[in-house]
């Protein structure tokens, strides 16, 4: 393949939760190979502060303040990004949030439903809009939702947050049926532990440190950058032929 296979002149990309961590990692790297992108995240601060990095490549770069948990602010702000962009070619679903940590013989009903709520239902509000507008525009397109390792392994205290990782890898292969029809492919990206703001808690606990860097055949914590090739891939054009999968990126953990 030539460097022009992943040049993404002319895409244009959502990224939500694309203020920081994986998501930036993800809409840093698909700015640099040339598409446009808009990143949704609550923190309009964060956003203002990400607009700024991404804009230094040259693209068109755009911001909104969504809650994804919220669907009719959710539909507002695919309406704003189709006008801001123009079209959407790429939707990553990557807002998420982390566990509680509660044991589930105690977990809440609040507790489980604080989680599904951006995990899942984010999900359904963010990719109904997407698929009806590729649907509409006939030329096709790449959904990926972020999901994690907690899909495979066991999460002590975190079922909720597993359950809804799991969930979006059996929305992924579903999707990716259904649409394929339009041309429209979906997949899931599977991280490891990487450094983000959502994993400090637990990075600044030297025993799971130790523990956990043992079975990273890499030795090293995976960072937002790490998750910016896989974002072109499955932007570009390259990856038209791969759909309902789940790509794992954890420097080996899953193997180990």
């Amino acid at each position: 393949m030539t460097n022009s296979t992943f040049d993404l002149t002319g895409k244009s990309v959502l990224v939500t939760g694309g203020n920081s961590g994986i998501g930036l990692g993800m809409a840093e790297a698909v700015t640099k190979a040339g598409a446009d992108v808009c990143i949704w995240s609550r923190n309009e601060k964060r956003n203002k502060a990400a607009v700024e990095k991404l804009k230094l490549h040259g693209q068109k770069v755009f911001s909104l303040e969504c809650d994804v948990s919220n669907q009719g602010q959710v539909e507002e702000c695919f309406l704003q990004t189709v006008s801001l962009l123009g079209k959407v070619d790429a939707c990553f679903a990557n807002a998420g949030t982390s566990w509680l940590g509660t044991p589930f013989h105690k977990m809440t009903l609040e507790e489980w439903h604080a989680i599904f709520g951006v995990n899942i239902d984010g999900v359904l509000f963010t990719l109904k809009p997407a698929l009806a507008h590729m649907v509409e525009q006939g030329k096709g397109g790449s959904i990926v939702i972020t999901s994690s390792l907690s899909a495979k392994f066991g999460m002590p205290t975190g079922e909720h947050y597993a359950a809804t990782k799991a969930g979006v890898t059996a929305i992924v292969r579903s999707i990716a049926v259904e649409y394929a029809r339009y041309n429209i492919r979906a997949n899931a990206i599977l991280p490891g532990w990487i450094e983000t703001n959502m994993t400090a808690p637990l990075f600044d606990n030297d025993k799971f440190r130790e523990k956990t860097m043992k079975r990273i055949p890499q030795r090293r914590w995976g960072v937002p950058k790490d998750f910016g090739p896989i974002a072109i891939y499955f932007t570009s054009d390259a990856s038209s032929y791969h759909t309902g999968d789940s790509v794992v990126i954890d420097g080996g953990f899953s193997c180990f």
